[in-house]
């Protein structure tokens, strides 16, 4: 096993073919995954400035 915890699953000639992953490392990875997601479905919104989000907030 490695420093991060992944172990290979390798074929019969020794190639890597799939990785073990702890869950939390998982879990984590598809949260980012997720989350980057949703940053491209919100690519086309328009931006709000600062000091628009900022009344927006206090409100």
């Amino acid at each position: 096993m490695s420093a991060t915890g992944e172990q290979y699953v390798v074929d019969e000639h020794g190639n890597r073919v799939a990785i073990i992953l702890p869950l939390c490392e998982y879990e984590q990875l598809q949260e980012d995954l997720h989350d980057l997601a949703v940053v491209a479905e919100r690519r086309e919104e328009p931006t709000v400035g600062f000091n628009e989000f900022r009344k927006r907030y206090e409100q």
